[in-house]
């Protein structure tokens, strides 16, 4: 069988020249799979099972793992090897994949934003906050944790000064309701970021990057995001 796949993981601890990934998958999701001889570097599957690659693989089902047969690279994003920062938040998107993508079902939709996300990053076309906040959203919701945003949980409105998210719910209210609850327990989001937040969201894969906001919008919409992720996966 043959599939397209993101490295997201690699493990070199098995064997002298053998290699243990796990890679993101079109048709299977998230698997794990084993390449003989990979780290050789003479092995024509070096370069394509080495972390962030995508990669056409050619695949064998093994008893408790696939067998990678044949690798070859489609894109790979040397460009985040070469700075820390990059690489840590690519690795950051990467565990988060292993842990909201499905396994042994598609999962084109999480592969598509993965990469979109890799090479926005690379690329520096975008602003990593932004990368962040988009991809922990987006993916989110992918994964079944998509907040309702489209108006007060309370009472309807749609629009107010401010909106309380309230991270643990994955509801808004607005302002005059908030003064109406015992404990508010929310994060703060502006008009702008309110918005920037339903674009990520509802908003057709093809647009869900296409926005700009202020460097205070920003570290605003980055911080609502990665609360929201902690809080919904019981880590925060």
């Amino acid at each position: 069988m043959t599939t397209d796949a993101l490295i997201i993981r690699e493990n070199n601890n098995i064997g002298e020249s053998d290699r243990f990934v796990t890679a993101l998958t079109r048709e299977f999701g998230v698997i794990r799979a084993s390449a003989k001889g990979a780290r050789n570097i003479k092995n024509r599957n070096l370069a394509a099972t080495q972390l962030l690659s995508y990669s056409r693989l050619s695949l064998h089902r093994g008893r408790d793992k696939y067998i990678i047969q044949d690798a070859k690279p489609i894109t790979v994003f040397f460009e985040l090897r070469g700075e820390i920062e990059k690489l840590a938040l690519a690795q950051y998107f990467c565990d988060l994949t292993a842990v909201l993508a499905p396994q042994e079902e598609p999962a084109e939709d999480f592969l598509r934003l993965m990469l979109n996300s890799l090479h926005f990053l690379a690329q520096g076309s975008r602003e990593p906050k932004l990368i962040k906040a988009v991809l922990e959203l987006r993916m989110l919701s992918l994964a079944g944790f998509m907040p309702d945003l489209s108006a007060c949980a309370l009472c309807g409105a749609l629009n107010s000064d401010t909106m309380l998210l309230l991270p643990s719910e994955g509801r808004i209210v607005c302002k005059k309701c908030v003064k109406n609850r015992q404990s508010s327990g929310g994060l703060v989001l502006s008009p702008d970021g309110l918005a920037a937040m339903r674009h990520i969201i509802y908003s057709e894969f093809e647009k869900c990057f296409s926005f700009k906001m202020s460097e205070t919008g920003l570290e605003s919409l980055s911080r609502c995001a990665e609360v929201y992720m902690l809080s919904q996966l019981g880590r925060g």
